[in-house]
């Protein structure tokens, strides 16, 4: 490997270990981080076998986070004539599909922390005494749900699906 092939390496290396720990932070999985780069990094769509070849990392661990990854829209799987492998490739649009996919994630949250809130509420009505902790309590939960519906009303609005959809 000439010094020109070693830096460009060394590059994609950075950039897959920058992704691996961004993703990694936002709760996505450092594995699901770094293929995403990875693929995202690659000129020709890869097979699992290359991916975990290239990334140090056993082929089901690779394939639980590309099945991830085509979930969310990041990845699409690509045939390649003559070869039984599944070959992947980075979505044609990455920005546009990560943004589509993080809001969807969001979402997602949100919905759940919604049943939490209502999960609490049903444990405190379902108290036989009603003293100034649990009134604190409701009243907080309230909020909550209160900014949870807004937030649900936000995301599922129009204009963020436009802004969603065009901003690149």
């Amino acid at each position: 490997m000439d010094r020109d092939e070693k830096k460009t390496t060394e590059a994609r290396l950075r950039l897959t270990e920058a992704g691996a720990r961004i993703s990694q932070e936002l709760g996505g999985g450092r594995i699901v981080g770094q293929v995403l780069v990875y693929l995202y990094l690659q000129q020709v769509a890869q097979s699992l076998d290359s991916i975990g070849e290239a990334l140090s990392l056993s082929k089901a661990s690779i394939s639980i986070a590309v099945r991830q990854l085509e979930q969310l829209g990041f990845v699409r799987r690509v045939w390649v004539i003559g070869d039984r492998k599944k070959y992947y490739r980075s979505a044609d649009n990455i920005g546009s599909s990560i943004q589509q996919g993080l809001l969807s994630v969001l979402r997602q949250k949100i919905a759940l922390f919604g049943g939490e809130l209502d999960s609490a509420l049903c444990l405190l009505d379902s108290q036989k005494i009603d003293n100034e902790d649990i009134q604190f309590l409701r009243q907080r939960i309230g909020r909550a749900k209160k900014l949870q519906s807004i937030l649900v009303k936000l995301l599922g609005s129009p204009l963020v699906s436009f802004l969603a959809k065009y901003i690149k």
